[in-house]
This record gives C-alpha cells, structure tokens and sequence, in this order.
C-alpha cells in the first residue's frame, strides 16, 4: 500500500514528531535553503531545550534566530554564527550552549552520521582548542584528532523540487548542507517549492532518494532573502 508522504502545512507535518531537549538539524547556509515555514512551526509548537545542528543560527529575525528570540535552544551545533546578535548575547550571557566546529568537520560529521560511520580522524583542529579532551592519534607521521558522526532525531530541509514520493532535488547553492542532514536523522521532513507526480523527476536529477524522506509540506514560493548584500556601483 503506498504511504502518503504529503502534508497540508508544517504544523501537520511536524504533528507528533516534536519534543522537549530533542535534537534537530536544520539545513541551509546562511539564509539559503534554510527551512523557514517549518522552522516557524517549531516556533509556534513551544517546544523548548533544543539542540540545534546547523551551519549557522541564521539571523534575528529569521532561521533558527527566531527560535533563539523565545529562547527554545538550549544548545547550538554549529560553523559560523558571526550574523546573529541574539546568538552573541546570549552565548556570552552564559544562556546558551556552544559547540563549534570548523565547517568541513561539521559537514563530514554530518555525512558520517548519515552513513553509519560513528567517528573518524581528521587533521583539521590538531593543536588548537578544538582538540580539547578528544582523542589524538598519529596516522603516517601526523596527527589526526578524532571526531564523533553526528545523528538527529529530526531533520528539516528545503528542497526546490520534489515528488509525492519524497525524492528531493536542490537549486543551486540552496543544495549546501540539506542533502547530507536528510540522511542523518532519525525522521527527515522536508519543505519544497514545486510539487509533483512520481516520474516527473528525471532520475538522474534526483539528489536525495526519496527512501530518506518521511515527510513533505509544499510551501510553494518562498520569501528569499539576502544576507548581505553586495553590488557594483555603476560606469559613470
């Protein structure tokens, strides 16, 4: 019999997955490709204690920033976090919980907790902080410090295109961490913007197989906004 993958809107498709101290992933870098309509439900949900893996925390007002405003992170998982002022106050509070990685690591312990793969070596963090209390081992005359595959109990991502049956294509540079959070996580639900009929898909265009996917919310057209804005001033 065929499971019905699709949902009338975030909060149906988050219903019963949420609760308090769990931990989620959520896709994105910056603010592209971040899965904002369910992020906002998780929102209006009050659940709170979170541990949030992702790239960055978004800004104030958006992403995972908006979830730092009510204060429902507990704890933060995460590369870079230099855009939200709400993170920095209360980091330095003492409010929040931190654990950096630099971004390659953090996107290799994501793959590997996609993959089964519970800890592996890497150079990167040799000597520095990141290194702190974690197992160092030499492989070939260098040192390597080990790092632990990480695994969520839920997964939010936001893909451009998808089919009923859950299999997700990405845009361009909104493809960043989603693919690799949509394998690592116990329950992945993902919001996109074009819906459509098994087949439609060419399926060598299919970037995360619908088998990884449980749940799928259209959100259609959705606000993109830009970080930083950046242009050249015109020839005179």
């Amino acid at each position: 019999m065929a499971v019905n993958k699709v949902y009338a809107d975030a909060t149906a498709a988050l219903a019963g997955l949420l609760h308090d101290g769990m931990t989620i992933m959520a896709g994105g870098f910056g603010l592209c490709g971040i899965p904002q309509i369910l992020i906002e439900a998780i929102r209006a949900s009050g659940v709170k204690d979170l541990v949030c893996i992702s790239n960055n925390a978004g800004v104030d007002d958006a992403g995972l920033g908006i979830l730092l405003q009510t204060r429902q992170v507990r704890k933060m998982i995460s590369s870079y976090v230099g855009e939200n002022a709400t993170f920095a106050r209360q980091y330095l509070a003492g409010e929040l919980e931190i654990e950096f990685n630099p971004q390659g690591t953090l996107a290799e312990r994501i793959r590997a907790g996609g993959a089964g793969i519970p800890a592996f070596y890497t150079k990167t963090g040799v000597g520095t902080q990141i290194a702190e209390g974690k197992d160092v081992r030499e492989f070939d005359g260098e040192l390597y410090v080990m790092e632990r595959g990480l695994f969520a109990d839920l997964a939010l991502v936001h893909a451009w295109k998808a089919d009923t049956e859950g299999n997700l294509v990405y845009r361009k540079t909104a493809r960043n961490f989603n693919p690799m959070m949509a394998t690592a996580a116990k329950m992945t639900v993902a919001q996109v913007e074009h819906l459509v009929q098994p087949g439609e898909i060419d399926a060598d265009h299919i970037i995360t197989p619908g088998i990884f996917v449980k749940r799928i919310v259209n959100v259609g057209a959705v606000e993109k906004r830009i970080e930083q804005r950046t242009v050249r001033k015109h020839a005179a």
